[in-house]
């Protein structure tokens, strides 16, 4: 957990309720700005407020996600994901990237 959003990007991970079971967050990547390299290895429910065009890079750089190579592709407004490895978030847009995430604690995916 050393490279845990909140630890690692505390300006762009604020932690807005915590319980035994879940843990919500408040995620907010500001017009072209990068976060530092981290992970989110709980499965978590995204509800996206605010999309934006992105990169997501892994901890070598490369490209493991280019939105505005999928032009035609729509952003859901709410996804499920396991988990997130090491990566970077460049927001390529001009207005900011704001998702709220509900990680779920002691629940295991298979």
């Amino acid at each position: 957990m050393e490279l845990d959003g909140v630890a690692v990007a505390p300006n762009n991970h604020k932690v807005i309720f915590e319980n035994d079971y879940v843990r919500v967050l408040e995620t907010t990547i500001a017009a072209g700005e990068t976060t530092p390299l981290h992970t989110h290895l709980r499965p978590t429910l995204l509800y996206v407020l605010s999309g934006s065009h992105f990169i997501r890079r892994d901890e070598n750089g490369e490209t493991m996600r280019d939105t505005r190579a999928e032009p035609d592709a729509v952003q859901p407004k709410v996804l499920f994901v396991d988990s997130t490895p090491k990566h970077t978030i460049e927001n390529t847009d001009n207005h900011d990237l704001v998702v709220i995430g509900v990680e779920l604690k002691n629940i295991q995916i298979n």
